[in-house]
Order: C-alpha cells, then structure tokens, then sequence
C-alpha cells in the first residue's frame, strides 16, 4: 500500500492533463523504479546532508569553481565563429573557416585590460533597436556585447546556448564577476557531486557522526618524544 501510494503521488507531481497521461505515468512508476528512486533520494538525503558534509562539500566548492573557470578561459583563447547582422536587419551566419584561425590573421583585436563590462539580452545595443531582432526570442537569449572606453560596444550572437553561456561566463571572470550562467550551476551541481562521491567511497556504509570525536587528554609526560638531532 505505501508503494501504491507513492506511486500515485509521484505521478501526480508532474501534474498530468489527462486521465490517460495519469497512467501513463504510472505504468513508468514500477515496483523497481520505486526502489530505485528510494535508494538515490535517500543516498542524497541521509549522506549529503548531515553537516560534515555539509562542511566537506563548502570546503571544496571554490576547488570546483576554479576548475570550472579555467575550463571557460581555455575556450575563449580557442575561439569562436559568431552570427552577425547585416544592414537589412536579416539574421546571417559568417561562414566558419576550417580549423584553427591565427592570431595575425584577425583584423580587429581589443585588449583585455579595456573591457569595462559585459551585458546580455535585451540590454545589449544591437537588441534594443527595432525590428525583427527584437522579436525574436531566441536571438535575444543569444546575444551578449563587450563595453569598452566609454560608450564603445562589440555586439555578438552565440552559435548556440552553450557557446553563450561560455563567453559570457569566460568573459565575467577576466573581470573578477562571478560565472551565474545555468552552464556554470549545471556543472558546478555535477563536478561537486562526482568529486564528493569519490572522497567518501571509503566510508560506504559507515554511518558519519554529527558531532567530532572528543579531543583526548594530554599525556603525564612527553617521554616517548624522540630527538632526532
């Protein structure tokens, strides 16, 4: 009966249209999958929440964001193929060239210590003017510019979300912002997870206290102290 109502319950959390898309739902929900489901709900439960871990996991999340930053820089210096607008407000995409383009052959280049600030979406300039651009949603979710002297732009459109969330995210740590891109949380929610799991495969099935070991008494004398002079 518990297992009929957690079924029940569990397929009523995707909120289903229809009597039909009810069972459907159900039929997914075997026996097995309950038990499975249990097992990792509990592991993520019991195991990651008690406060050592908790500690464990804050300890070595800034390692993780590290890693994740570096990863970001090494993509921007391998470069990316971006959209450009023409002058008729059409949406065109420059023809990637084939393998990696050298340095000398970029034509305009901007240095680092120049870039004031990087803005995204409906904030960018090249969104703001009107015309199809503006309706187009997925364009807009795309779009990131580079702000530098004082009213100066580079406007870009990703290839792709993923590309987005890599310069903008690459771009936010050359100057010292945090990385906030759904990419980031993503990998940040993976890299965290797999590397807490392998520092506690040693303690698989030994039940963590909440409260350190008491620190023992000093000894009456320090005579089993060698020197080693």
């Amino acid at each position: 009966m518990q297992v009929v109502k957690e079924q029940i319950t569990r397929a009523l959390t995707i909120k289903p249209n229809s009597l039909d898309q009810f069972k459907s739902r159900l039929q997914n929900l075997s026996y097995t999958e309950i038990l499975k489901l249990r097992q990792s709900e509990r592991m993520n439960q019991e195991d990651f929440q008690s406060r050592p871990i908790l500690e464990l996991r804050e300890k070595i999340q800034p390692e993780i964001m590290e890693l994740i930053k570096q990863q970001r820089l090494n993509r921007l210096c391998e470069g990316t193929c971006f959209r450009k607008i023409s002058s008729r407000r059409r949406q065109d995409l420059e023809e990637s060239p084939q393998g990696e383009v050298p340095h000398d052959s970029l034509q305009d280049k901007l240095p680092v210590a120049d870039i004031k600030a990087v803005v995204t979406g409906k904030d960018c300039p090249h969104m703001k003017e009107k015309g199809a651009l503006k309706q187009n949603k997925e364009v807009l979710e795309l779009a990131f510019s580079v702000l530098y002297e004082s009213d100066e732009y580079l406007n870009f459109i990703a290839p792709d979300k993923h590309e987005y969330c890599v310069w903008t995210d690459g771009l936010n740590a050359l100057l010292g912002k945090e990385m906030t891109s759904e990419f980031t949380r993503s990998d940040m929610d993976t890299l965290l997870n797999m590397e807490m799991k392998l520092r506690l495969l040693d303690l698989e099935n030994i039940q963590i206290p909440e409260v350190p070991p008491p620190i023992p008494k000093e000894p009456s004398n320090y005579d089993f102290v060698y020197d080693c002079n």
